[in-house]
């Protein structure tokens, strides 16, 4: 089943749906999923925002993305994937997911009984050059036997997690989760501490308990968090530096700069470049319009 979502409709876990957001059903497994060998590789791109609902695959699934990024949610946990970096996910665990429009959606698939090694839980993988031609190789229909098991050979060797991963546990806690559900829909929403509890008829304090009981972060630490990831999807969508400060609900730019970095170790600004360097960005904007979306 495919089908448009309508304007403001809030996808569990994730973020409010653009319009034109078209929604699948988990696609069936590459066709050469079944053939010999251990690792299936394809890409193709994303020509509209794309949702996946949940689903599981009765192989590991590694997927990475170039010009735009991927959010998965798994169980409390929401991961977004940028330019870089992949998410392998075990075989037979639920997730569901996004991709932003005009995205190079990568997946390659293993096979669990032929694949010497196993991550138990979603893991962020180092998508190093090395990795990416290796899986553009396998990619290849002609490849004989021999030649798919040399570079499966290396691929196996070369594979390694990364070092970061972004990635923000919702709550689950029926005290905070309005709160939480509030700001996925609008990660601007400024409200003050104080101002949520009065919202909520409770105590500030007990806001902040239940934050660091259920992700590990202070409230303002869990929301700029949610802000990052946010930024990254716009960045890919060719908004700059300012335009995703305010659309974040920042005062100033500069304190958008410093909580990006402090979270990614680089600024926005050159996450951008480096995107637009890989001439994958669409559309690069300035005064707010899109012309073209841890712990």
């Amino acid at each position: 089943m495919v089908r448009s979502s309508s304007r403001g409709e809030v996808s569990p876990g994730l973020w409010r749906r653009e319009a034109g957001t078209v929604v699948r059903r988990a696609g069936a497994l590459p066709e050469r999923a079944t053939d010999s060998g251990a690792v299936v590789a394809e890409f193709r791109i994303v020509p509209a925002p794309t949702e996946w609902a949940q689903h599981a695959h009765r192989l590991h699934e590694l997927v990475w993305v170039r010009g735009g990024t991927l959010t998965s949610r798994v169980g409390d946990r929401v991961f977004t994937v940028f330019e870089g970096h992949g998410l392998w996910m075990p075989a037979g665990v639920v997730h569901a997911g996004r991709a932003t429009e005009g995205a190079r959606f990568h997946s390659a698939f293993f096979a669990p009984d032929r694949t010497p090694f196993a991550y138990g839980e979603p893991q962020a993988i180092a998508m190093t050059p090395l990795l990416v031609s290796l899986l553009t190789h396998l990619s290849r229909t002609d490849l004989a036997e021999a030649a798919r098991l040399r570079a499966e050979a290396v691929v196996f060797d070369v594979i390694e997690p990364s070092e970061h991963e972004l990635a923000l546990r919702l709550p689950g806690d029926p005290r905070i989760d309005a709160i939480a559900e509030a700001l996925l829909d609008d990660p601007a929403d400024g409200r003050s501490l104080e101002e949520w509890a009065r919202w909520l008829g409770t105590s500030d304090r007990t806001i902040t308990r239940a934050f660091r009981r259920s992700t590990g972060l202070s409230f303002a630490q869990w929301r700029q968090m949610l802000r990052v990831h946010r930024a990254l999807m716009l960045l890919s969508d060719g908004f700059d530096v300012m335009s995703v400060s305010e659309r974040l609900g920042y005062a100033q730019p500069s304190s958008f700069i410093a909580a990006f970095r402090r979270v990614m170790g680089t600024t926005p600004g050159a996450f951008h470049g480096a995107v637009a360097a890989s001439g994958d960005v669409r559309n690069p904007v300035s005064g707010g319009e899109n012309a073209g979306l841890s712990a």
